[in-house]
């Protein structure tokens, strides 16, 4: 991992909400909080990064299909760790739960989502070294 990978781990990389109908809930969130958004093109369809007014991308709106299928409909946040393989196992070993096993996120690195003992959902990742 980079230095500066390295000095990420433990933040908020990302968060992202994963739904059926993401056009639909990219035009609400377009009319809500005045987000525009940017496709991000995938396997047959385009998810969306979502936009400030400043045009700073600050989360994705996601079809649960692909790499997403399984993922609960909620606003998922990913905290950045060192290594996901360790940190899964601590989630267990510590009273959490592993909902969706580590897997690829493209080119960027990889990821898993878990509960922890109080019923919270995140995802974990890690970056691509």
């Amino acid at each position: 991992m980079s230095e500066g990978e390295s000095k990420n781990a433990g933040t908020i990389g990302w968060v992202d909400l994963t739904v059926p109908d993401a056009a639909a809930i990219r035009d609400f969130y377009q009319k809500v909080v005045g987000w525009t958004s940017t496709d991000v093109a995938m396997s047959g369809y385009n998810d969306y990064c979502m936009n400030a007014a400043s045009g700073a991308t600050v989360a994705g709106v996601c079809h649960s299909r692909g790499t997403n299928a399984g993922l609960p409909p909620m606003w998922l946040v990913y905290i950045t760790v060192r290594n996901l393989d360790e940190s899964a196992r601590a989630c267990t070993e510590s009273g959490g739960e592993i909902l969706v096993a580590p897997k690829a996120a493209g080119e960027m690195g990889r990821y898993c989502v878990i509960r922890d003992p109080a019923g919270a959902v995140a995802a974990l990742f890690e970056a691509s070294r």
